[in-house]
């Protein structure tokens, strides 16, 4: 469970049962990730996660990065898309192109976030409910 506390005026930190945490605020503001950067953090770090073994394998180095940008649509309201780009050294590998194929089976298969996408995950809201008073029998 994610847990996100407000820390200051548009600024807050979300805290994971591991003791790790990240400012989150508003687009721009220093210091933060926005929700929609965090967004595609967590679609291009689920791909590098997932294929980071298979790659560092067969390309036998240990460089391996990961890019990823938030599209939205013109109203800027909703993400339409989030490019994902991962970069390694491809020097040493005999096959470039069956690799290719290994890494997008795996992403695929494997990277819950951008399967869970794909599926057009919902989000459901729940909002506090006012306490109901209980009537005072004197």
């Amino acid at each position: 469970m994610i847990e996100i506390e407000r820390v200051g005026d548009h600024e807050f930190v979300a805290t994971n049962g591991r003791g790790a945490s990240v400012r989150i605020g508003r687009k721009g503001q220093e210091g933060s990730f926005s929700p929609v950067e965090l967004l595609a953090a967590a679609v291009a770090g689920c791909a590098v996660v997932t294929s980071e073994t298979l790659i560092l394998r067969r390309t036998g180095g240990d460089q391996l990065t990961a890019q990823a940008d938030a599209v939205q649509s013109e109203s800027g309201n909703e993400v339409i898309s989030i490019p994902v780009t991962l970069s390694y050294d491809l020097s040493a590998v005999d096959d470039p192109e069956a690799l290719d194929v290994l890494v997008r089976r795996a992403v695929e298969q494997f990277c819950t976030v951008t399967r869970t996408l794909k599926q057009s995950a919902t989000a459901p809201l729940q909002l506090p409910t006012p306490l109901q008073t209980a009537s005072d029998p004197l």
